[in-house]
């Protein structure tokens, strides 16, 4: 795809979003944009010697090497994980985007509501004639009143908290951060540190991870932090699927260690329109887990908000002024 800027003044290489013409429609500022057929190396390493910015999900150091005159690397939402700083060009600097804090946390109190009404196996077991939910399982517990832990008090933590706080749900959270200053803020009734994790885990109904992934969140959660967890708890992961040890996690839902779970991160993803699962765990054997392909925060207004800060920052660069959301280094411009 060509662009359809006439005047450009950067060019742009895009490892994401070549396809989506509402992308290209949002992209305002003067700049020509050259797609990537994919991200790996070979096809994108011949294209970055002439690029000025690289709108990506993954930077390598092979590209790193053949960026010649890159000066801003961003990536197309809020994770940078997949970004090596260390391959990072001198000059250049790494910016991320968010907006999808809203879209996450309709998604996490979605699907703590339908874990707790066991919402897909009632649907699946009336479609059949079966009608025991009405007569034979009893009565469900209402979410008002009990106990949601949030793993991390970023933008979509605070998010899901103030959700979850309108429905008469007790918040409590583990963060790197913590102060009674923000209990007070947020209307928690309490927030611990990290390193007081398993109460947190012992004393929720239900449990949401929204942690970015990084040295010292990866394996976050294993078989330890799941068994201090109640077996009627259910844990629901809107970050990265590497903070929970897969097969620690697969093991505590098959042996109902745990009561259920809603899965929309995972440890396998597809390339292109391959067909795989999620995670080399039958997890889609289980009748106790809800998986989705990764799309809490896939909204409207979560793309028109990222493209617009994408614009803003692409004018920036091309202006010499300060970059939004820089990521790397922690204070640097462009």
């Amino acid at each position: 795809m060509t662009s359809r800027i006439t005047h450009p003044s950067l060019q742009v290489l895009l490892g994401d979003w070549q396809r989506d013409e509402a992308f290209h429609r949002a992209i305002t500022t003067p700049v020509s944009l050259v797609p990537a057929p994919t991200l790996r190396d070979d096809d994108v390493v011949p294209l970055l010697a002439d690029a000025d910015a690289f709108i990506t999900k993954r930077f390598t150091a092979a590209m790193g090497a053949a960026a010649k005159r890159l000066r801003l690397i961003h990536a197309p939402g809020a994770g940078t994980n997949e970004i090596e700083l260390a391959a990072v060009p001198d000059g250049a600097v790494v910016c991320n985007v968010y907006g999808h804090g809203a879209g996450i946390a309709e998604y996490v109190l979605m699907a703590i509501l339908a874990l707790n009404s066991d919402l897909l196996n009632m649907d699946a077991r009336l479609r059949h004639g079966d009608w025991s939910d009405r007569t034979e399982r009893g009565a469900r517990h209402e979410i008002r009143g009990r106990t949601l832990a949030v793993i991390g008090l970023g933008r979509i933590g605070v998010e899901v908290a103030r959700l979850a706080t309108a429905f008469g749900v007790r918040v409590i959270a583990a963060t790197r951060t913590p102060s009674a200053d923000r209990d007070k803020r947020l209307g928690l009734a309490s927030i611990f540190g990290m390193d007081q994790l398993h109460a947190v885990l012992a004393e929720a109904d239900f449990v949401v991870v929204a942690v970015p992934l990084d040295a010292s969140t990866a394996g976050l959660i294993g078989s330890r932090e799941l068994n201090a967890m109640k077996p009627s708890a259910y844990l629901v992961n809107v970050a990265r699927g590497q903070i929970i040890d897969d097969g620690a996690l697969y093991q505590a839902l098959k042996e109902r260690t745990i009561a259920g779970a809603a899965l929309d991160v995972w440890y396998r993803y597809p390339e292109a329109n391959e067909r795989v699962y999620p995670s080399k765990h039958p997890f889609h054997e289980l009748d106790n887990v809800i998986m989705t392909p990764h799309i809490a925060g896939v909204t409207e207004e979560t793309f028109k908000h990222r493209w617009a800060v994408i614009d803003d920052n692409l004018r920036r660069l091309a202006a010499g002024e300060p970059l939004l959301n820089v990521v790397y280094p922690s204070s640097g411009t462009a």
